[in-house]
């Protein structure tokens, strides 16, 4: 056990140095703070937009949904890569010249209240609350999964693990900002690699062949064709609709923002699918493997979303234990911190910034973000103190309502010149509206709401992109200087394209 806790030791002083570092290179400035001064490299783009986006899920809540559910989870891996593929190809290059067009906006509402022309108008508001709201139940679902690993691996309080994990987030995402969040992103997702290749492989090495291994799964689970055969279509779209969140996350898209140049998105984008491909396989392995394991050993495993760490204390020398817990670590801690400065910088810049009537300086400014941080983990760690919250499902409601609230608009805004604020306002409150009513009314005698039916993203989007499209088709269209601008950024693409 001291190798374990050496091992962990070590990454949390790696963390807060990397904070410090980032410290003294870019928080001068609001946007260097919320953006690192649009800087980053494709390299630290990619792999930071891949860890923030995968969490605490990716090492414990997909294995665990893997293990449950069988081979039908496949169908939300294929969904995310293909949504993931997309992001990439149609918002990435033209958010990221929108935006710096669009009088440097340095967030997602401070862009589409300046994409409309709507200084501090409702949209920058509404947008700012969606934010908030939603992240902050996100951000809870990170702190969970850090609970249940000190819980599981070290048999320590959950509550005790909920605070710890938010305390080394909370320090180098306050000391460093943004670049601190990118660079310990870039770090945290080659730790998730090598982790999600190392432990299936190795847990595989119980098994005489992988048939071997598979025959243990049937014993649980339907077969691959069993499981393709019985899958329902709506069934079927709802676990690939998993991959229309891409389009409205605010804290993957922000990274297309701050890359340093529109030309580099096209190594993003390859060295982020790569690494997204790899560890999604990687993700699936572990619980496929993990089931066959206990079956194989009849083990009792209480908390299918712990089968990572089982594998860890279970096949591993302890000073490797440490360096995989550490994955676990680093997959929650990656997305917590992106999802804490986002919040952060709603806070301060839509909402603090835009409706004081004072002149604030920069070092205030940053000062003021710091301060929205913690306030906001404070927060979520509260939500976060019910130890039988699942990882998955507040993931999963916390993307589908960024999704649909979000999704449809950035696309509109992005690929249709004749979007109006009237219909982008109306979109979001229309998407999260349904999301809403989708996980929470019930409607069914049993009570269940009808996300037991189809997963919330669908009907969300549906709905916000209907909404969009025809209230935007019934007001006003937009002033020329929003259609010149619009005709610029698309210009300046295809010129970076040739």
């Amino acid at each position: 056990m001291a190798y374990t806790y050496f091992s962990l030791v070590l990454y949390f002083l790696l963390m807060l140095g990397i904070g410090l570092y980032a410290a003294k290179k870019s928080t001068s400035s609001l946007s260097g703070y919320m953006l690192g001064g649009r800087k980053v490299s494709a390299k630290v783009t990619a792999l930071s937009a891949g860890a923030s986006d995968m969490s605490g899920w990716m090492l414990m809540g997909l294995p665990g949904a893997m293990f449950v559910s069988g081979f039908s989870t496949i169908w939300i891996a294929v969904g995310l890569i293909l949504g993931a593929w997309a992001n990439y190809q149609l918002v990435a290059p033209r958010l990221r010249v929108y935006t710096e067009l669009a009088n440097d906006a340095l967030t997602l509402p401070d862009y589409l209240s300046q994409r409309f022309e709507q200084e501090n108008g409702s949209i920058k508001l509404v947008s700012a609350l969606v934010i908030i709201v939603f992240f902050t139940l996100y951000t809870s679902a990170g702190l969970v999964g850090g609970g249940k690993l000190f819980e599981s691996a070290f048999g320590l309080d959950y509550q005790v693990g909920v605070f710890g994990t938010m305390f080394v987030v909370v320090a180098y995402t306050l000391l460093g900002g943004f670049l601190a969040v990118s660079l310990t992103d870039f770090v945290q997702g080659v730790i998730m690699f090598v982790a999600l290749i190392v432990v299936p492989v190795v847990a595989l090495g119980n098994f005489d062949s992988p048939q071997a291994m598979l025959g243990y799964t049937m014993e649980t689970i339907p077969s691959f064709s069993e499981s393709y055969s019985d899958i329902t279509m709506l069934a079927l779209l709802s676990s690939l609709s998993w991959g229309l969140g891409y389009f409205g996350q605010p804290h993957i898209i922000v990274r297309f923002m701050a890359i340093d140049s529109v030309k580099n998105i096209k190594t993003a984008k390859r060295i982020g699918m790569g690494w997204m491909s790899v560890t999604i396989v990687g993700a699936l392995a572990t619980g496929l493997t993990g089931l066959a394991y206990v079956n194989k050993f009849n083990i009792q495993l209480d908390d299918p979303e712990t089968i990572f760490i089982f594998f860890s204390d279970t096949l591993f020398h302890p000073l490797v234990t440490g360096f995989l817990l550490a994955a676990i670590l680093a997959a929650v801690m990656s997305t917590i911190s992106s999802q804490l400065l986002v919040s952060a910088s709603s806070l301060t810049e839509d909402i603090y910034r835009a409706y004081s009537k004072k002149t604030l300086s920069q070092k205030r400014l940053v000062n003021v973000s710091r301060a929205c941080v913690f306030a906001v983990a404070l927060f979520a760690a509260m939500i976060a103190l019910q130890p039988t919250s699942s990882i998955l499902n507040i993931v999963s409601n916390a993307w589908a309502g960024f999704g649909a609230a979000f999704g449809p608009l950035i696309l509109f805004t992005l690929l249709w010149q004749r979007v109006t604020y009237r219909g982008a306002v109306a979109g979001i409150v229309s998407g999260a509206a349904t999301v809403l009513i989708w996980i929470f009314v019930p409607v069914f005698e049993d009570g269940s709401s009808l996300s037991s039916l189809v997963y919330e993203m669908l009907p969300g989007f549906i709905v916000s992109s209907a909404t969009i499209f025809l209230v935007s088709l019934w007001s006003q269209a937009p002033s020329k200087n929003i259609t010149e601008t619009f005709k610029a950024v698309n210009l300046h693409i295809a010129n970076s394209a040739s």
